[in-house]
This record gives C-alpha cells, structure tokens and sequence, in this order.
C-alpha cells in the first residue's frame, strides 16, 4: 500500500491550506492509502518556534513592505542547500519520521523539506521529493532551486516563472493549487442545478453578497465595516479565533444585520455562495476565491510573495486592489453599479482561472508515482 507523507509549517496560512488540501483530495480518490501530515518545526524547536512564527506573522501583517527587504534578500541567495544543513535537529526529526514511516512520496508545501529530505536520503533515496508551490507569479528561488522531482504549481503564469529560473519543463505541473475537494462539490453542484447556478446571479431582489475576511489590517476592520454597512450589500464577516476582533465588529455593526463568522470549516461554502470577497492577498485566499469563481478586491498586500497574488487577480481582470477603506468601498460600489458591469465581467474572468478540483487531480498525480 502506498504511503504518502505530507510536510508543511505554520509560517502563514497558505502552507497549512495547500498541505490539508492534498490530504483531503488524497482521502477522495484512495480513502485506503497511509497519509500522514506532519509540521516538525514546533516538533523540533518547541517555544522558540512559536516566538519565531509569532514574530512573522506580526512582521508580515503590521508592516508588509518590510518583508520585501527580506524576502528579496534571499531570492538572491544560492547557498540553500548549504544553509539548511545547520538545520540538524530538523533533519534528525525528519530522519526519524521518515525511518517509521517509509513513504513512497514525500510532499512538501513549506521550502526546506525537499534540501532536508535529500541531505538525508541521498540520491538513492526510492520516495519522489514533491514539492508544492503555494505562492502565484513572485516565487522565491528557495522554492525552484531545491532538489524535487516535480513542482506542483497553481497556474501557467507561475509554471513560467520556475521555467524561466532553470526547472525543466517535464518537472513542472500546473494543476492549480489544492484547495478543499469541496470548491469541486458546490462547482458540480452548480452545474448540475439550476437553481443553484440562479442563487449566485445578481438578483433584482436581493442586494448582492460580499464577504469580509478579516486575516490582516484588523485595526481598520471595524471602520471599514461601518463603511461597508452603508452601501446596498448583503455583509458576512470571518475573524477567525480572534474574539478581541469579533466584540469590535459586532460593536461596528450596531444594529445593522450582519453575519459574523468565527473559525469555521464553512469556508468553502462562504467563498461559493457570495458575490465578491474583500481580503488580503494571501496565497490560499486568492486561490480559494479564484476556485470559487468569486472575484476580489484585495485591501493588504504583503511585499515579495503575496505581490504575485494581487498580480493574478489584477492582471487577469478578476478584481482590484484597494489598501483604503474609502477606496475598498468605491470599489464595491463600482462593482455593483451599471447593472453590475463591472462585477459580471470579473466574475466572467475568474470563471476562466477557476481550477476547483486541482486536489483531486495532484491526488492522482501523485497516486501514479
């Protein structure tokens, strides 16, 4: 029976995003097989870890431009493999996981893993070293300078980045990036009903639904709320496991209705059901909103690898980017306005992005391994 280990980190959300979702998508077409996720850097640094990580995601959300000096500092570095080799309590770690475990592919959704993995194994090593690019368009070289056998990427644009950076072409496969199988259900779904392909139309009736996901920039969201809630929408509203942010948007929403989500496993569900999604260029949310054909208007951007995000949506003419809450709300408007010219053609744009089922086909992928 096959085995398939999956690595990933909790440095940002689309790692553990693209990671969860190749297990789902493998859990669909082989329930039978052995998969195990694992993320060693809590495993192997404990505290610090958590201080680290705690660190960045402060870094990369309250001065997002900053991360840019960082982030292009180590695009132009070409001692990877050499530096992780410093890494040894993370490779003795591994080295033990892959001892028990025995997998015939390893995953990756975070960069080391595939430098750690062949620094232990070698070039005899018999598992693939699968490596999954989370990021669109602006892809760090630690990502296509590792030693995988494949790079699993999220669209054409990104393919041509790896290309350009020296990976063969035979290497690189664009199956879009491993969102939940569920985008995959309500997409059949929406084919297979009427009724449900009507629900995400514009509606005379009704104003249109937009969703708010506050992951970034929380001091403006309860502003930007307020704003919203003046415009002719429908609003939903995610904070996560924030309940500081959750009293704040309740307070700004007063006695407007307004829906309000803590952490939910509904998020598929959210992204499909609404018409437009205000958020951060993250690679999981641009990705999720793509694979639910719903366009975006992008309000935080982090410098390096988030800008290919925001590049995607921009330059395909999916939604914009909008970093004040006036322009976030002009936007919104505009999109709505003219009997929602604007909004129909960037949901006409997205349609065409739309990968809903990329899990299920890299489950295969890596099946035929």
């Amino acid at each position: 029976m096959k085995r398939i280990l999956i690595l990933t980190a909790g440095f940002g959300e689309g790692h553990n995003s693209a990671a969860r979702g190749v297990r789902a998508g493998l859990a669909r077409v082989a329930p039978k097989i052995e998969v195990e996720l694992r993320d060693l850097f809590p495993e192997t640094f404990g505290a610090f870890n958590e201080i680290v990580r705690r660190t960045y995601l402060a870094l990369i959300n309250r001065w997002p431009k900053s991360w840019g000096y960082a982030y292009n500092w180590l695009d132009r570095k070409k001692d990877f493999d050499k530096r992780f080799e410093k890494f040894r309590g993370l490779k003795k770690n591994l080295g033990r996981l892959l001892d028990r475990f025995q997998p015939d592919v390893v995953v990756s959704t975070f960069p080391p893993y595939p430098y750690l993995l062949q620094q232990i194994l070698g070039n005899e090593r018999r598992c693939k070293n699968i490596s999954v690019i989370t990021d669109s368009i602006t892809i760090n070289a630690i990502w296509y300078r590792s030693p995988a056998d494949y790079f699993l990427v999220a669209n054409e644009q990104s393919a041509a980045v790896v290309r350009n950076g020296g990976v063969s072409p035979e290497k690189i496969k664009a199956f879009g990036f491993p969102v939940s199988p569920r985008f995959a259900d309500f997409a059949n779904l929406s084919r297979r009903s009427v009724a449900k392909a009507e629900d995400r139309q514009l509606s005379n009736d009704a104003a249109p639904r937009v969703l708010y996901v506050i992951n970034a920039g929380t001091r403006h969201a309860p502003q930007l709320v307020r704003k919203l809630l003046e415009v002719n929408i429908q609003l939903t509203v995610t904070v996560g496991r924030n309940e500081k942010l959750r009293r704040a948007i309740e307070h700004a929403a007063a006695d407007h209705k307004i829906d309000i989500f803590g952490w939910t496993d509904e998020m598929p569900r959210l992204f499909c059901e609404n018409h437009l999604l205000i958020g951060k260029a993250g690679g999981a949310t641009v990705q999720e909103t793509i694979a639910a054909g719903c366009p975006m208007i992008i309000n935080h951007v982090v410098s390096g690898q988030e800008e290919g995000n925001a590049r995607l949506i921009v330059e395909t003419n999916s939604g914009a980017i909008a970093f004040s809450n006036d322009e976030v709300v002009a936007q919104v408007q505009r999109a709505f306005s003219n009997d929602a010219k604007q909004w129909r053609e960037w949901s006409a744009n997205v349609d065409k992005l739309s990968r809903p089922r990329a899990s299920l086909d890299i489950a295969e992928f890596l099946l035929s391994l």
